[in-house]
């Protein structure tokens, strides 16, 4: 892990700790996010928040960001790990829970090499129905521009192209690293599923 990420961990001898959250569009991971961050004080980084942070910033990559999440297209890899790496580099945090991110086997791979092995894959599965009838009681609010349904519809057959072999991968790399969590239930019940993942991972004790 000689990156220039790691070197700038509080101490060359701390072992980042990370956790994916994945999961297709409206399963949920933002709210499981914020229950994991305030039990186990995760730094919590949004693949996607990261991105629209660029996009609001107006630059020229942040204006092509825009167009392909538009188009329910996924963003270059170099581009949201690039992203990524700054945000954990500037924290100087240890514990870091990514969500949305590796959305392709590319991106995992890229992540692995650069950065490091996550040492869980939480995979929230929700069917496809539950989630677009999430979202789009979501857009009634969000102001997001891919909380459409034209957009909505694009973006499941992204996730099922491109991030559902993501799993496969990493059961292939490691068959203890993907746990899989049905998101369905009322948010606290899903909730003490994930804890009782998160307290298998070495050394990560909850905070309350």
């Amino acid at each position: 892990m000689a990156t220039s990420a790691s070197n700038k961990t509080p101490t060359s001898k701390t072992k980042r700790t990370v956790v994916f959250v994945l999961g297709g569009p409206g399963c949920g991971k933002g709210t499981q996010c914020e229950k994991i961050v305030k039990d186990f004080g995760f730094l919590h980084l949004s693949a996607g928040d990261l991105l629209r942070e660029e996009v609001k910033k107006g630059t020229p990559v942040g204006l092509n960001c825009d167009k392909l999440m538009k188009e329910g297209k996924l963003v270059p890899v170099e581009v949201t790990l690039g992203l990524i790496e700054k945000a954990m580099t500037a924290s100087g945090k240890s514990r870091f829970l990514i969500d949305g991110f590796p959305r392709a086997i590319d991106q995992a791979k890229a992540f692995e090499a650069k950065i490091c092995r996550p040492d869980k894959v939480l995979f929230l599965e929700c069917p496809k129905e539950v989630m677009e009838q999430r979202l789009l009681k979501r857009g009634e609010s969000s102001g997001r521009s891919d909380d459409n349904q034209a957009t909505i519809i694009k973006r499941f057959e992204t996730f099922q192209k491109e991030s559902m072999p993501v799993i496969g991968f990493y059961d292939g790399v490691d068959k203890n690293i993907v746990a899989k969590v049905s998101s369905v239930p009322p948010p606290n019940q899903v909730y003490e599923v994930v804890v009782s993942v998160l307290r298998n991972i070495p050394g990560l004790e909850v905070k309350a």
